[in-house]
């Protein structure tokens, strides 16, 4: 019997892979061709004599009524050169991160045939963590000087943000961006709703980056995602005890679902967990629905997340 049974196992595990294949077969067959222009470069080895040449070349990054002095004053300034320098140092060769691109619109393409092909500019920010990567339709915007490393000397930030200031980190956030920008926001703004709006956007990372591992899609360490596994029953039973699934106090946002050090449960755990853990488990209330429901991509970001918690048949690891 137990011969039999390990057959069987063996003969699911063949058959997932080869439906993963023929998926992913499928996927390198659709011709993408993602352009690349480097902002930042035209910037940064720009004189002051041809700021009105860049200015006409990418309008969008001038808002009307700023001082051309505030843009020559960025383009000379000793730390701003340094910036750069380093970013060049990173990213003098783009050509494995177009490469990434590629792929990730080309999943793109698969599960959303409609999308456009955008256009990637590279710029150097303000070093706003806000707003690393920003899918806005025909465009993507990524800010390179936030990819240079966690450990980098630039960064004065705080070891959660500073994190996922690497460049595996431009993909998830590239999802991320796309993902918030094509969910339908819902009136329904219990913290059950905020959970699972936050597992749509991983669950895309499923799918449209199946060779990141799920600490990369979630922005955690190794160590943290063996944490929220290890701890799930235990967390979902918080939340179920304190009749949290259906409050809509603003706090619990910021308590579980937005970037912080750690999730605060208020409890001795606090200190040893990651921030945003009611995120991860509205990951696998979304994964467990997609496990038992016939449904694409595209119409999970279209579902209430109530149908998906009831349908869901979610239940935690033990």
């Amino acid at each position: 019997m137990k011969i039999y049974r390990f057959a069987v196992l063996l003969c699911l595990f063949f058959l997932s892979c080869d439906q993963k294949s023929k998926v992913e077969k499928e996927v390198e067959e659709i011709p993408v061709d993602v352009k690349i222009e480097r902002f930042d470069k035209v910037f940064f080895e720009a004189k002051p004599e041809d700021l009105a040449k860049v200015k006409k070349q990418y309008p969008f990054f001038f808002p009307a009524g700023t001082d051309d002095k505030v843009w020559i004053e960025k383009m000379q300034a000793p730390i701003w050169k340094d910036v750069y320098a380093e970013v060049q140092k990173k990213y003098g060769n783009f050509e494995p991160v177009h490469k990434e691109f590629d792929a990730l619109f080309q999943h793109v393409k698969y599960y959303f045939p409609k999308t456009k092909t955008p256009k990637v500019i590279t710029v150097i920010g303000e070093m706003d963590y806000t707003a690393k990567a920003i899918y806005a339709d025909s465009l993507v915007i990524v800010a390179l000087e936030l990819y240079l490393g966690k450990e980098h000397e630039f960064y004065q930030f705080p070891s959660y943000l500073k994190q996922n200031f690497e460049e595996r980190q431009i993909m998830p956030d590239v999802v991320s961006s796309f993902s918030y920008r094509n969910i339908p926001n819902s009136s329904d703004k219990t913290l059950l709703s905020q959970m699972i709006f936050e597992g749509k956007q991983l669950y895309a990372k499923d799918l449209l980056l199946p060779n990141y591992t799920d600490a990369e899609k979630m922005g955690y360490t190794p160590e943290q995602l063996k944490w929220c596994e290890e701890n799930e029953a235990y967390m979902w039973r918080y939340f179920l005890e304190n009749e949290m699934l259906y409050n809509v106090d603003p706090k619990l946002n910021t308590r579980f679902i937005t970037p912080a050090p750690f999730s605060k449960f208020y409890l001795e755990i606090d200190n040893e967990s990651p921030g945003r853990t009611g995120a991860w488990i509205g990951w696998q209330i979304v994964r467990s629905y997609m496990k038992n429901n016939t449904v694409s991509l595209a119409e999970l970001f279209k579902t209430e997340a109530k149908e998906i918690f009831e349908k869901s048949k979610y239940k935690p690891k033990k």
